[in-house]
């Protein structure tokens, strides 16, 4: 949780009135903006192991200014209204930042995953579905949720078919809910979708100098030093793609029961396979550990991923982390207070409201492709294959009359000739939304003398357009 004092919707709140600060809105417009809609409490028992559990689950509606509104369900003992709250509104700014037609919602049921056999977390999820689906806090016109820390597929599956139970003639019903399987209504690319955006984003960072400049960096991801802080779906997908596809080394991994650390560079793979076989990173042979995992974020570094919960950079540490540049994977892992430390020093933050927005990008897609019930790539894939052939062959039909001592190669011929799939064009259309969202923060960060940073820019596009929305509504 957080440091600051508050919480960590306090935090947000920080960083929220700082940009309307620097914004011409009237007062009651930025507080409607401002101020989470709803939030219902449910608390629900179960029968298991002889005996009823009862849970508790939330699930928080921030905004309505699009419909409807998107975010994750989180299942951990940590879970409370607060922070619930806080992830609401971060979904809101995040999608009106990557203009993906939602509003911001959150959902967390109060519960460890790891105490539970697989059939007792089934009955528990649907239940919890069940009383929300209930409600219309669970509908694909109304309220869609996603995996979050905790949840992945299989409770996705379990909650689009509680919802499809419950309403046997609703079409649309595969898009109650986002990160399916792909047997079950789900996208490719999905799993991997917030990893990869983080990639994006800092491919993104890494073309403009001027930004590299303001964080004392040069040159390309090949080769910069990277610690990850939390192996989990987000921090392993995008430390595998850094590695593999940019050059970038692996130097630290910060997990549970400590870190391990090699300036060489970590297998990630064999890293994660270890951790899914030990339970933690300790006795990893293909690094040295550290017990203290939290002084890891303060190791020589290029680039600082914190990729697991809120509020692991804060007042007391910030001072210390050596980072010129911090990405923030997960929502909210620099409080407000350590934003301030970290700017003075001259550090330079991706905000999480764009870094991490892949997930809910690549969720937009999932959910018109159910609604539209059809498979992206499905319609024109063979046809893009058609047309290259046809330009393919004229050029070697040129070659063959004119003589001319070339021949196009097999390898260009197969990656040209090939159509794109969905995974292909999930990618691109990824790709083209994280820069489009990294243009419009860049354009106010260098456009205006009294924006400071990348986060502060971001509020600002998110707010104004959220904004625009009310007041095409009359408010």
């Amino acid at each position: 949780m957080s440091n600051k004092a508050g919480g960590f919707s306090a935090s947000v709140d920080a960083m929220y009135d700082r940009a309307v600060g620097l914004m011409d809105l009237s007062p009651g417009l930025a507080e409607k903006i401002r101020v989470c809609n709803a939030t219902y409490t449910v608390r629900f028992g179960v029968r298991l192991r002889g005996a009823i559990h009862t849970f508790t689950g939330y699930r928080s509606v921030h905004s309505e200014h699009m419909e409807p509104v998107k975010g994750g369900i989180r299942y951990a003992l940590a879970v409370n209204q607060d922070e619930v709250e806080a992830l609401a509104s971060l979904m809101t700014y995040k999608c009106a930042l990557v203009e993906t037609p939602f509003g911001g919602s959150k959902g967390g049921l109060c519960i460890d995953p790891t105490q539970w056999e697989a059939h007792e977390l089934e009955l528990i999820t649907r239940r919890f579905a069940y009383e929300l689906i209930k409600r219309d806090l669970i509908n694909p016109a109304q309220n869609v949720p996603a995996p979050d820390m905790g949840t992945g597929e299989r409770e996705m599956a379990w909650i689009s078919d509680q919802y499809q139970r419950m309403h046997t003639t609703d079409i649309n019903g595969r898009a109650c809910v986002t990160g399916k399987p792909p047997h079950a209504g789900g996208i490719a690319g999905r799993v991997e979708a917030t990893g990869r955006g983080v990639q994006y984003a800092l491919q993104e960072f890494f073309r403009h100098e001027e930004d590299k400049a303001a964080a004392g960096l040069a040159g390309t991801l090949d080769g910069k030093r990277v610690i990850v802080q939390g192996l989990g779906n987000v921090g392993f997908h995008a430390a595998s793609f850094l590695a593999a596809e940019d050059g970038a080394r692996i130097t630290a991994v910060i997990e549970r029961d400590g870190a391990v650390t090699n300036e060489a560079g970590l297998d990630v793979e064999g890293l994660q396979a270890h951790i899914r076989r030990t339970g933690g990173v300790r006795n990893f042979a293909g690094g040295h550990y550290v017990e203290d995992g939290s002084s890891v974020l303060e190791m020589d570094c290029d680039i600082l991923i914190p990729a697991a919960l809120e509020g692991v950079i804060h007042k007391d540490n910030a001072a210390r982390v050596k980072a010129p540049l911090i990405i923030e994977a997960a929502n909210g892992p620099v409080t407000a207070e350590a934003n301030e430390i970290l700017l003075d020093r001259g550090c330079v933050i991706i905000p999480d409201l764009y870094a991490n927005a892949g997930g809910v990008t690549v969720s937009y897609f999932e959910w018109v492709k159910n609604l539209s019930h059809i498979r992206f790539g499905r319609m024109q894939r063979r046809a893009e294959e058609a047309r290259h052939h046809v330009l393919v062959n004229e050029l070697e039909r040129l070659s063959k009359n004119k003589n001319v001592a070339w021949t196009l190669s097999e390898d260009f011929k197969r990656n040209y000739l090939r159509g794109a799939g969905e995974l292909e064009l999930v990618r691109s259309g990824l790709d083209d939304t994280m820069r489009g969202a990294y243009g419009a923060m860049r354009e106010v960060w260098h456009g205006r003398n009294d924006v400071p940073d990348l986060r502060t820019a971001g509020f600002i596009v998110s707010i104004s357009r959220i904004a625009a929305s009310y007041q095409a509504k009359g408010l």
